[in-house]
């Protein structure tokens, strides 16, 4: 089978529309013919060689779309059925699973790699992130294909493959926020948002949004930030300090991926208060904490992956929360785009034009 396909060669290579052929699904394995892929800021650092690849690959990995085909040994879903593609299919077996730690787990797809089901002249391309969304077609393990209902809209369905189970999943798996709390988000991108709706649903009363741009200020102030701060004219610690009292905030998050910024989240957070790094960052960048008042301060840091997830948990309770109208999908797909365009919406996303752009095919 042919199909369109966003191809990147290799690390510094422009990504390139072309047609690839896609492989007849294996052992378990699924084909999908993609509705949406979600443009995610992890596939922007791999266009900038900020997360380097060495294999020629698909790009994409925020999709949803309806089963084509299956192959051998699959039960879970089949042909017609709607489903979203997940970044972190865990095993429910190994260690980290057994731990609770399914975003952790030694055998999802996405640790394994190995499977490589486009093919463009002579070279095998890896789909990213064990999806490879940006193609009309693709092939992944079942249990990366999570069935949900056909009338979900799968435009807005996309986006919590990554960044929707990223965001919210940090707020109420990762963090855990409780009602009335407090809580400072930097980055108003499609994670950071996301955030702030898991913050919202989890009750806090004080939403901080925190950017540099005023367009993505006014997405928050949309979708419930009840404060909202610039921080190109204004400092964020000053001004969540300010607007808690002194205190600092009880929850703050750092949604961007700059060592600079995870710093200031954890100085605002209070005494006793947890901060949760979401960002991915380049792995040469960091940032430091006071030695002498880490333990003083009784502060609690963590570490957000995939926001916890657990897909086959995490999805079907977050689409209640859409029928519901709690959880706004609809509003964070801001721009639509081709495939044929899909350079043009990753220099949107440079721009910071978009909550999040979506290619619908």
């Amino acid at each position: 089978m042919e199909a369109k396909a966003a191809v990147l060669r290799g690390s510094g290579t422009p990504l390139e529309v072309e047609t690839v052929t896609v492989d007849e699904p294996g052992q378990g394995q699924v084909r999908v013919k993609l509705s949406a892929c979600g443009l995610c800021h992890t596939d922007l650092s791999v266009l900038q060689s900020v997360l380097p690849q060495t294999s020629p690959l698909v790009l994409g990995h925020e999709g949803a779309g309806i089963v084509e085909s299956t192959g051998p040994g699959v039960t879970s879903v089949a042909p017609g059925d709607h489903v979203i593609l997940t970044t972190t299919a865990f095993c429910g077996r190994c260690f980290q699973c057994v731990e609770g730690m399914f975003a952790q787990c030694e055998r999802m797809p996405l640790a394994l790699g190995g499977n490589f089901p486009f093919h463009l002249d002579d070279m095998d391309l890896m789909p990213f992130a064990s999806i490879g969304g940006l193609c009309e077609y693709t092939v992944v393990a079942e249990n990366t294909a999570i069935k949900i209902d056909d009338d979900i809209p799968l435009v807005s369905a996309s986006l919590l493959g990554c960044g929707v189970i990223t965001g919210v999943g940090a707020a109420i798996n990762t963090a855990e926020v409780r009602p009335g709390g407090s809580c400072a988000i930097w980055g108003c991108g499609g994670v950071g948002l996301s955030v702030l709706q898991g913050c919202r649903i989890a009750g806090a009363s004080t939403l901080i949004s925190i950017d540099t741009n005023p367009a993505k200020l006014e997405f928050a102030k949309k979708l419930g930030a009840t404060h909202v701060i610039d921080a190109s004219v204004e400092n964020p610690v000053e001004q969540v300090l300010a607007l808690t009292g002194g205190r600092g905030a009880d929850y703050t998050f750092e949604a961007i991926g700059i060592g600079e910024a995870m710093e200031q989240a954890y100085t605002a957070a209070r005494r006793g208060g947890t901060a949760t790094i979401v960002g991915v960052g380049r792995f040469d960048d960091s940032f430091s904490l006071s030695a002498g008042l880490f333990a003083m301060t009784e502060k609690t840091l963590k570490g957000s992956f995939c926001g916890k997830g657990a897909s086959v948990r995490d999805f079907p309770r977050m689409l209640d929360w859409y029928r519901a109208g709690k959880l706004d999908l609809d509003s964070l797909v801001t721009t639509t785009y081709p495939i044929e365009d899909v350079a043009q919406a990753y220099e949107d996303m440079t721009a910071g034009k978009n909550a999040r752009g979506v290619v619908v095919f």
